[in-house]
């Protein structure tokens, strides 16, 4: 999942993020849509143009991926992103604090949700063919906004109700591009496998169940007793994000 850059034509670079090459910083402001503007510029500026909204509230990202791999199992790039998201909000949490996924793409902390991921590719790219680029986007409520009284909602949480040191969005997008780095090349030194492994890990668990990830990024669940075995699509997940609010942008409260 080569994240290698070409040289292009000097486009409106942010300088406020301090990003490991090869990422390139495209900041947005607060009114903007990181995850739409990153598939729209894909084409022309390729891997490494990390795309981020100026907000307080809201850590939202998004980073373009040239896969080197077929469309069909190029998807799994969302474990890859999740994976390395978890681990920059565990570097962050206070001790024990569990860090938690609702498969496919919701992030909880400590059973609340915080937001989720989203991935996208192009419309007419063959399955069969690594795909021009993948979109892989985030969004993680810092900040609790509004006057609802603290526990009101419960389910729904910022970084700064769970106590977070610094929940600062910059300061998370940052360290996600660094787990993102270590991630990917632990995924070319060990495999997916290893990815999916962690990714399980923080898979919040369902009695009963054991699941696993095949080479399309599906998941499969079987009952532990036995039993038939369960195929859950990824592009059928994808295509309505769990976590989202489709009127705020953000994820659900």
């Amino acid at each position: 999942m080569p994240l290698e850059t070409k040289s292009r034509a000097p486009m409106r670079l942010g300088t406020r993020l301090d990003l490991p090459p090869p990422f390139r910083l495209v900041v947005l402001r607060e009114a903007g849509d990181a995850f739409a503007h990153a598939r729209a510029i894909a084409t022309v500026e390729g891997a490494g143009t990390l795309v981020h909204v100026g907000r307080f509230d809201l850590a939202e990202f998004a980073v373009v991926l040239e896969p080197e791999e077929p469309l069909r199992t190029a998807r799994r790039a969302l474990y890859t992103g999740l994976c390395a998201l978890g681990d920059a909000l565990a570097a962050q949490a206070p001790p024990e604090k569990p860090i938690s996924f609702d498969w496919p793409d919701a992030i909880r902390v400590d059973g609340g949700l915080v937001g989720g991921v989203r991935l996208a590719w192009p419309p007419a790219a063959d399955e069969d063919e690594p795909p021009a680029w993948l979109v892989f986007g985030a969004a993680i409520r810092t900040v609790a906004m509004g006057e609802d009284e603290p526990g009101l909602r419960p389910l729904a949480v910022a970084l700064e109700q769970e106590g977070f040191d610094d929940p600062d969005p910059g300061r998370l997008v940052e360290s996600f591009a660094r787990h993102l780095m270590a991630t990917v090349d632990s995924c070319r030194e060990n495999g997916f496998g290893e990815v999916a492994k962690r990714y399980l890990s923080r898979l919040a668990p369902a009695n009963g169940l054991c699941c696993d990830i095949d080479q399309q990024g599906d998941l499969l669940v079987r009952r532990t007793a036995g039993g038939k075995l369960e195929r859950r699509s990824i592009i059928a997940a994808l295509a309505v994000p769990s976590w989202l609010d489709p009127k705020t942008g953000g994820p659900r409260t």
